[in-house]
């Protein structure tokens, strides 16, 4: 992409009198020198693609491990019978982002979004927004593209990748790029975009990088839950006029900063943190001795 802050994107967005989506799409076609219907028709089926991911999903799977599978149903299940107070729409982003992460671990077809081990955070904020508020696939793929330029300026100031930046880089940078969608599907702005994801990102910073076993599952899958959650309530913020004390290319940048000073222990390796626990010790040794 040829912005390298957010602040470039909502300026060009501002001067052209143009919506952000769009700034990011003509300069997708620029980059990839295709039409605007080409690249609208490829943002729309990844789009159709998460769809299908959940709707696709199977409440009797489990991953190769046994680690992760069926609490997305559990969760469904618990918030059809009235036992989650967290309220139907919150509830549903919630069991969306469960079913996502477990597919991803058994092995089904998902999004990278922006990656793999936090493909749970957007279709689960978009494909309930969608639901509850009847918006057009049309709008739901603007809100891709807001969510790209969002993904792509931090895939350049930072990083978007557990092993280099820590979970905050993946799960952190899925929050931040739904919050922003979620933030422009609401009506917001250019600075309401911004924020919103400004807001996600720092509420996550920090977030470590420690699987399991070093495996894509525990506590992966549940993180997605709570990048999610984080996302929607960014945008309910920003949209109410609570702004980012720290600009949101600063939140981006202290986010590098961090990932770059977190030991190696912390970053994928499956060496520290929750990995390292008496619990997630055995775990990891009985799996080794089965393979």
């Amino acid at each position: 992409m040829s912005f390298q802050s957010l602040k470039e994107i909502a300026a060009a967005a501002a001067a052209q009198k143009k919506p952000f989506f769009r700034i990011i799409l003509e300069d997708d076609m620029s980059e990839r020198m295709v039409s605007e219907e080409e690249s609208f028709e490829a943002m729309q089926a990844m789009y159709g693609t998460m769809r299908h991911a959940d709707e696709s999903y199977d409440g009797k799977m489990k991953s190769a491990s046994g680690l992760v599978g069926n609490d997305g149903q559990k969760l469904e299940e618990a918030l059809q019978a009235g036992k989650a107070i967290s309220g139907s729409f919150m509830g549903e982003v919630m069991v969306k982002a469960l079913k996502m992460g477990e597919s991803n671990a058994c092995m089904k077809r998902i999004v990278a979004a922006p990656t793999a081990g936090s493909c749970g955070v957007m279709p689960a904020v978009f494909l309930t927004y969608q639901k509850y508020f009847s918006v057009s696939d049309a709008k739901m793929t603007e809100a891709m593209f807001t969510a790209a330029g969002i993904g792509a300026v931090i895939a350049e100031r930072a990083f978007i990748a557990g092993a280099t930046g820590g979970c905050q880089a993946e799960i952190g940078s899925a929050s931040a790029m739904a919050a922003g969608g979620l933030a422009y599907l609401m009506g917001g702005g250019e600075q309401e975009i911004l924020h919103a994801s400004a807001i996600a990102l720092k509420s996550l910073l920090g977030l470590v990088c420690d699987p399991v076993a070093g495996l894509v599952e525990v506590p992966c899958v549940k993180r997605n839950v709570v990048g999610a959650v984080n996302a929607v309530t960014s945008a309910d913020m920003a949209l109410a006029g609570i702004v980012s004390r720290i600009p949101p290319d600063e939140v981006i940048d202290a986010m590098r900063a961090i990932g770059a000073s977190l030991p190696c222990s912390l970053k994928e390796t499956g060496e520290g943190g929750l990995a390292a626990t008496p619990t997630g010790v055995e775990i990891s040794r009985k799996l080794n001795s089965s393979f």
